[in-house]
């Protein structure tokens, strides 16, 4: 691989381009890296980049967007489509075909990757993407009591109250609320009813409810609670919550989900979301996975086969687009 330190904008991206020399165009995959938007680096997940574009025979640009808590929503999200759109406007130099742009990310990263591709399908003057990679992504902060949440509270490398407190500190810096979040009275009733029909355990296939999970009752909510969290109500930040009208444009998905990770069901219900609206889905699903398996692929006694097999699924995806 050719790798290359850049900028795009104010930007800084990493990008690794096959050294081979290739008859056509190539895919051009974006990739933004998971940590909570709090941790992670174009470092950290070099060698996931490096696979991807070595074993897809892809373009990939990792993003180094801005890190909360010092730099707030959507400041994270603002870097990654500032990237892509720069991106897809100097393709000509990375001899990349602009019919085959796919976003990705994983955790954090696979919601900056949703939210990008919703706020895509509204510009006309850019090409439309290729696809979407989702790698057990976060997509919405309105119920910490879904299945997946109760019965993976406590399994590394991502707890239940680590996940409130991280998107709570990419909101706004401050994770006072973080009790309030997790018990569910950071949201009014009204307005939790409102997106009942997407964010709601109602949605979630029957075979994963059988490991201990219980319903949660509904409790009030505090205004200035909601005042200072209302904006997780924005499909930028929780994407699982965008109109019907953005995700019937979506383009083809592929999600991946663990079994054993509190983020399970925010992939099972954006996957139940595409498919209601006819947007083809690729889904693969780790039984023995855990949240992050994917960025310690290929460290030595850190590496698990589940986080092989990830990979290869996901490069049998692309090389299928």
């Amino acid at each position: 691989l050719f790798i290359k330190d850049l900028w795009f904008e104010k930007v800084p991206v990493r990008i690794y381009q096959p050294k081979a020399p290739s008859a056509s165009q190539r895919r051009g995959v974006m990739f933004f890296h998971g940590g909570g938007w709090v941790f992670g680096s174009l470092e950290s997940h070099e060698k996931l980049c490096r696979s991807i574009a070595r074993e897809s025979e892809s373009v990939v640009v990792s993003v180094g967007y801005r890190l909360a808590p010092e730099h707030k929503y959507p400041a994270a999200y603002e870097d990654c489509l500032n990237a892509t759109v720069h991106f897809m406007k100097s393709i000509e130099h990375y001899g990349v075909d602009p019919a085959r742009i796919i976003v990705s990310g994983d955790s954090a990263g696979g919601n900056l990757a949703a939210a990008v591709s919703q706020t895509l399908t509204g510009r006309p003057d850019l090409p439309k993407l290729r696809a979407q990679i989702l790698i057990y992504p976060g997509l919405q902060a309105l119920d910490f009591n879904l299945p997946s949440y109760q019965q993976n509270r406590g399994v590394p490398l991502l707890f239940r109250e680590r996940a409130a407190f991280y998107v709570l500190q990419y909101l706004n810096g401050d994770a006072s609320h973080v009790e309030e979040v997790l018990e569910g009275s950071h949201v009014p009733a009204d307005i939790r009813l409102k997106y009942r029909k997407w964010v709601s355990p109602d949605n979630i296939p029957e075979q994963f409810k059988v490991r201990g999970y219980k319903p949660h009752a509904l409790l009030e909510c505090a205004t200035e609670v909601y005042e200072a969290v209302k904006r997780f109500c924005e499909p930028n930040l929780c994407p699982l919550l965008a109109e019907d009208a953005i995700v019937q444009q979506l383009p083809e998905t592929f999600i991946l989900t663990c079994e054993y990770d509190v983020l399970r069901d925010d992939g099972l219900l954006y996957k139940k979301r595409l498919e209601d609206n006819g947007v083809p889905v690729t889904w693969y699903h780790l039984e023995d996975g855990f949240h992050g398996i994917m960025s310690t692929f290929n460290r030595g006694w850190l590496s698990f086969p589940a986080g092989k097999r990830g990979l290869d699924n996901i490069v049998n995806f692309l090389k299928s687009l």
